[in-house]
């Protein structure tokens, strides 16, 4: 199904989802051309640095980070098992053309996934990879969806036992409504588990960022139709203070580090920088933000940061 029209005297943030889903819809192919089937970070180890790194490993390192996060999440696998223990309904909060809600469905043999984006592009490109490479996925065990992550379904409160948003969070432009909507869509003694870029956190005494910082970031989200960033210390408030327990948190930007350089080498190749420009202005911004991307981080502004909670099983738990 697409998503309705919606109209900004009903959505004040209707332009800004309008435009992240015709970034998405005009770049996710040449993405996909280039990168595959997942749209996020690789996880890199402390020796990567020293290794000169194929594209393969670039790719690789995207499927580490999808493991990573659940075994931090969630607790690794028991010796025993194949997986952490979850239960049956997963749902994948901007899921790309699906490359993790397909991971999540067979690192999870018994559940069901559902993956959400503001894109229809995306969502017929993850229908059409999960029909045509992974039989045993198709129908109700690995489904996508066009669905605003600002305006879940009432029949999906307390409905999945995971629920899993890997580099989403930074396009949401109410991120007290974002997480509203993680929490309730969480089933009792389901998990949460958020990725998303942030700032860093503010220290004693700061109200706001610097000047130069609040400027560079800006120019970021004109680049990719992001709103207003917040720090992974707002995030831990938004869900404490909505009562989620086991409330934890991560960075890991140092284990991010090789991936925008390897984005920016890939640009450059002279046929994957044409087809990048001739997508329009939105290739041409997305190729000076890949810059500014490797600035913030060097620079110690953005934060690659992880929160995973917990929803009570009870109101008194």
């Amino acid at each position: 199904p697409n998503a309705p029209h919606v109209d900004e005297a009903d959505d004040p943030d209707a332009k800004l989802k309008a435009g992240i889903a015709g970034f998405y819809d005009g770049l996710s192919a040449l993405w996909e051309d280039v990168w595959g089937e997942h749209l996020h970070h690789g996880f890199y180890d402390a020796e990567a640095s020293s290794r000169r790194l194929t594209l393969a490993d670039h790719k690789a390192a995207q499927v580490v980070m999808i493991d990573k996060v659940l075994d931090w999440a969630l607790g690794p696998a028991q010796p025993t098992t194949t997986t952490p223990a979850v239960g049956p309904r997963v749902i994948d909060v901007g899921c790309g053309i699906g490359g993790a809600s397909r991971h999540l469905a067979r690192r999870f043999p018994a559940s069901r996934v559902t993956g959400i984006t503001l894109s229809p592009k995306q969502a017929a490109r993850a229908r059409e990879r999960t029909d045509d490479e992974h039989a045993s996925l198709r129908g109700s065990r690995c489904e996508f969806r066009v669905q605003d992550a600002l305006a879940l379904p009432d029949a999906w409160r307390d409905r999945h036992d995971l629920v899993w948003s890997l580099e989403s969070g930074e396009h949401m432009p109410d991120k007290p409504r974002f997480v509203d909507n993680l929490v309730a869509t969480c089933a009792p003694g389901g998990t949460v588990a958020l990725v998303t870029w942030c700032h860093r956190d503010l220290g004693a005494g700061e109200r706001d960022l610097k000047w130069f910082e609040r400027l560079l970031l800006g120019v970021i989200n004109r680049c990719y139709y992001l709103p207003k960033w917040c720090s992974v210390a707002d995030y831990e408030r938004l869900f404490a203070d909505r009562g989620m327990t086991r409330l934890r948190r991560a960075d890991w930007t140092p284990n991010i580090a090789p991936f925008w350089p390897a984005v920016i080498q890939t640009a450059a190749v002279p046929r994957n920088f044409v087809r990048l420009v001739r997508t329009g202005t939105d290739g041409v911004r997305s190729a000076v933000a890949m810059l500014l991307m490797v600035l913030g981080y060097r620079i110690g502004l953005i934060k690659f940061g992880l929160v995973a909670c917990q929803k009570p099983r009870t109101a008194s738990s």
